[in-house]
């Protein structure tokens, strides 16, 4: 479970590295890619954050995230510039697509289409009959 603590230094550091990250989208005229930080969590001793990106469009997000993998000391960096009043030290960045939405919207079309599992229970593996 998480402490009051982490969740207040997650909030800040999901605050500022969405500024990073939108900031340098910005910079480099990259069009049509939004990119959100979803969760940030850091381990107890505060030495570890991993930070959660939603991606869109949803076929960019791995060649993106090796980018952003890539140049996590650069944004360290530049996190360490803009949480020193607050922080002592900056945790190491890890980081991963949060692709839930991504899962949410599978399960959307599923339902409204023709795989919808409550109208054809026959669609589940747990319910085929062997």
């Amino acid at each position: 479970m998480e402490t009051n603590r982490q969740k207040k230094m997650g909030a800040l550091l999901q605050k500022d590295i969405v500024d990073i990250l939108q900031g340098e989208v910005r910079k480099n005229g990259i069009t049509n890619l939004v990119i959100s930080v979803s969760k940030v969590n850091i381990t107890s001793d505060l030495s570890v954050a991993r930070v959660y990106l939603s991606i869109f469009p949803i076929d960019k997000g791995e060649e993106l995230l090796k980018g952003i993998k890539s140049n996590a000391p650069l944004i360290k960096h530049e996190l360490a510039q803009r949480v020193k009043h607050q922080m002592r030290k900056v945790p190491d960045l890890l980081f991963y697509v949060d692709d839930s939405l991504e899962y949410i919207d599978q399960i959307d079309k599923a339902l409204t289409g023709d795989e919808n599992p409550i109208a054809n229970p026959d669609l589940l593996e747990k319910r085929k009959k062997k």
